[in-house]
């Protein structure tokens, strides 16, 4: 019998539309072979090769790089029945991701070899991680979310004990990991109760499901309770931020450095993926909770850093009250809003980067080696001994506290913009009063650098592209508030 008796030529596969399918993915197969290989380069050559790996790396990125430049044609592609997507989202997050992860690891190396903690490992989980938030990135279904979500939790887990001498990157490990399997073991349960009540795992289909409701589900409201505390734990906002200080203070800086970057990218597009695509027809309801979790975090994150001694658990909690401006950007539902909170993150990981950097390229004289620059007290009289460092570290803690030549000053504006055009004026009223306050903390740095004696001199280590890669992350700082539209009309661009 004639198979066209059985099938007819609408019902066969449409071999074309798979091949393109697969060549729309190509960036992230490229991503996820070289990886594997570099994996197995790195397995036989052994250990000392740290170079090669480190190198091959470098390399997979840029191409990756040039690989996204190239698919942004593809825009607005939905493969795989609806679990992938290909928009200006997308790309633009995982272009911001790649850039990220290759400041981050040319500033990790000098300090990785000056400890003697050079392996290739820590450049192999960096990339496992970014190929997870590429994942995340394009996720339009809970399962391509949760699988993306799970393969950067693990690579961060691992990364924090790194150094497994490390008593404290052990405890710090420990406690991400349980807290981590916590807060993803509440995500899963409020996808799966969503599934059960709609029958489908696809973002669009959710939410027109959603949208044909009358009365909303009392179980809806439990699902998107979970949904959001599994967002909430990513990004590190209160009353879900217990791992924060410990992970930022107990990890080698190096590895704080990856966590504090660019996974606040896949948080960011987890929850526009999760709250706007999917959910948004609920969007009064995860609203309030927003509201919630930006009120504490913006209060909780300035008054607590005020007490810290330690920079690094100082920066913790700065960086909680960062992610407090960028879910006030989020709560409006509005393009304008998200642009808001997509410009706020690129320019806080753009100094988060900076600043740690400054960490990395400095060291005192412990024999230690897992000690590292972390006391306040040991920035004192630093613009005596490096006056460079100490001048983009004052960029860097200006923007971070939003004093105007900065671009941290057109980030906090432009959330603040979008609070008021949504009618919330007394938060933006709030946000405007806990930046003042944050100024504190910042500005102590500046003052312990500029008008203090030194007490021990610090000295830098020897890493001329180190350096020059964070002195173009310094002065973008400054360049960024002059021609901020650039950034900000590509924001805007991909919300439109």
């Amino acid at each position: 019998m004639n198979s066209l008796d059985i099938y007819s030529i609408d019902s066969l596969p449409d071999m074309s539309n798979n091949l393109m399918d697969w060549l729309v993915l190509m960036p992230e197969i490229f991503m996820l072979l070289a990886t594997s290989t570099i994996l197995m380069i790195g397995l036989f050559a052994g250990r000392k090769d740290e170079l090669l790996t480190y190198i091959l790396s470098l390399a997979t990125l840029l191409v990756m790089i040039f690989l996204l430049v190239a698919a942004n044609k593809y825009n607005d592609s939905i493969l795989f029945d609806g679990m992938y997507v290909i928009d200006g989202l997308a790309n633009f997050i995982k272009i911001l991701v790649c850039i990220t992860v290759i400041a981050v690891f040319v500033y990790a190396r000098p300090y990785l070899l000056n400890r003697n903690f050079a392996k290739p490992e820590f450049y192999i989980l960096g990339l496992f991680a970014t190929l997870g938030m590429l994942i995340m990135a394009s996720a339009q279904n809970f399962i391509t979310i949760y699988l993306g979500l799970e393969l950067l939790s693990l690579c961060l887990y691992a990364l924090v004990a790194y150094v497994r001498d490390s008593n404290n990157a052990s405890e710090a490990a420990i406690k991400y990991f349980v807290l981590g399997a916590i807060a993803s073991g509440m995500l899963l349960y409020g996808m799966s109760i969503v599934y059960g009540i709609t029958g489908t795992l696809n973002l669009s289909e959710i939410s027109l499901y959603l949208a044909n409701q009358n009365d909303v589900n009392i179980g809806l409201i439990f699902a998107l309770t979970f949904i959001v505390i599994g967002v909430a734990f990513k990004f590190g906002a209160v009353p879900f931020h217990m791992w924060v200080p410990d992970v930022y203070q107990g990890a080698p800086t190096a590895v704080t450095l990856f966590i504090a970057t660019a996974p606040k990218f896949a948080a960011f597009v987890m929850a526009i993926r999760l709250l706007s695509d999917g959910l948004q027809p609920l969007h009064i309801d995860w609203q309030q909770m927003l509201i919630i979790l930006a009120v504490l975090s913006l209060i909780f994150g300035n008054v607590i850093a005020i007490a810290q001694t330690h920079i690094k658990r100082m920066l913790a909690y700065s960086t909680i009250s960062h992610i407090g401006f960028v879910l006030l950007g989020l709560l409006s539902g509005e393009s304008f809003g998200y642009a808001s909170a997509l410009f706020y993150t690129a320019v806080y990981v753009l100094m988060a980067a900076g600043t740690f950097a400054i960490l990395l390229l400095l060291k005192n004289d412990s024999s230690n080696l897992y000690e590292d620059v972390d006391k306040l007290s040991d920035f004192k009289g630093l613009s005596q001994s490096h006056p460079w460092l100490a001048f983009l570290m004052l960029l860097l803690m200006f923007s971070m506290a939003g004093v105007p030549l900065t671009v941290g000053f057109y980030a906090k504006l432009y959330v603040l913009q979008s609070l008021v055009y949504n009618d919330f004026i007394w938060l933006a009223v709030l946000a405007v009063v806990m930046s003042i306050v944050g100024a504190f903390y910042y500005l102590r740095v500046i003052k312990y650098m500029y008008f203090d004696e030194i007490e021990d001199t610090l000295t830098s280590q020897n890493a001329p592209i180190a350096t020059a890669v964070l002195s173009i992350n310094g002065l973008l700082i400054v360049g960024l508030f002059i021609f901020p539209n650039y950034l900000l009309n590509y924001c805007v661009s991909v919300f439109g």
